[in-house]
């Protein structure tokens, strides 16, 4: 069956081409975007009664629920939400100012959190549905100068993994993805943003944009690639509840659970010393 997607963050990058991979499907897709002239650029080509574009800024919890309302007056119903939409924030965490924390925890998560508040009330309804949120490999593993943005992609994977335990009754999986470095606009001089003070300490280790920067366009991931999989995950009886994408990301992520699973096994003992007794 025909599937309805509702795509955050569908201008560029991973939303655009999963837009394009579920359109390939056979699948309707609701594109939103904060800019919706840029969505509309990035899918014109693609552009048919299959394809709705709906303007929504995640950050704004007052536009998730119109959004979601202009989906069902589309196309009916909502079976997969990607939650794509999001910006980097790079600098030592000293650094950076609490209101450009607080900008980046406004999309990053509480975007996410805003529209799976809007869209999980449908997939009750139906009793189906795939969430899939777009989560980082900076969400499992810290990075040097990624402190706010994997603050807020810890916090989509823990909202992720608890949120499913209530909607799993419901028909409702919720899927985390987790890419490695993909090349997507992220780290683009456009959009990417860099602390603006510079503490003595830290700068014989040199500038977060200076590290960062060169990856840019030099990403061995391609969203397209990646696109094509979330259809298939999206497609799943049983999806994985988390899932690395890239080869790159799989070379980190299992040495750092691995190493997590060593410490816990070092500090057995310490740990249960901590139990009280009746």
């Amino acid at each position: 069956m025909s599937k309805v997607w509702f795509i955050t963050g569908a201008g560029s990058g991973i939303g655009a081409a999963t837009a394009r991979a579920a359109l390939n499907a056979g699948d309707r897709v609701v594109a939103t975007g904060r800019n919706l002239d840029k969505v509309h650029k990035a899918l014109n080509d693609v552009a048919g009664e299959r394809l709705a574009f709906v303007q929504l800024d995640v950050a704004q919890e007052a536009q998730a629920k119109p959004a979601v309302d202009s989906a069902i007056k589309a196309f009916g119903r909502i079976d997969v939400l990607v939650n794509n939409a999001g910006y980097s924030l790079l600098g030592n965490f000293e650094e950076l100012g609490t209101i450009e924390i607080e900008s980046l925890m406004a999309t990053n998560f509480y975007g996410v959190m805003h529209v799976m508040r809007a869209v999980l009330p449908v997939m009750r309804q139906q009793r189906s549905g795939r969430i899939i949120n777009v989560s980082s490999l900076a969400g499992i593993v810290g990075f040097k100068h990624c402190g706010a943005y994997s603050a807020a992609k810890f916090a989509v994977e823990g909202l992720s993994a608890s949120v499913a335990h209530e909607v799993e009754p419901f028909g409702v999986r919720i899927v985390t993805v987790e890419p490695g470095f993909f090349r997507t606009d992220l780290l683009d001089a456009n959009n990417a943003k860099y602390a603006d003070s510079t503490i003595k300490d830290y700068a014989g280790e040199g500038k977060a944009e200076a590290m960062w920067s060169g990856y840019h366009g030099a990403q061995q991931g391609d969203p397209a690639k990646l696109a094509d999989v979330l259809v298939k995950i999206a497609g799943m009886d049983n999806p994985p509840k988390q899932f690395a994408a890239g080869s790159d990301a799989l070379a980190v992520v299992k040495p750092a659970l691995e190493a997590r699973l060593e410490e816990l096994r070092a500090y057995e003992n310490l740990s249960k010393s901590t139990d009280g007794s009746f």
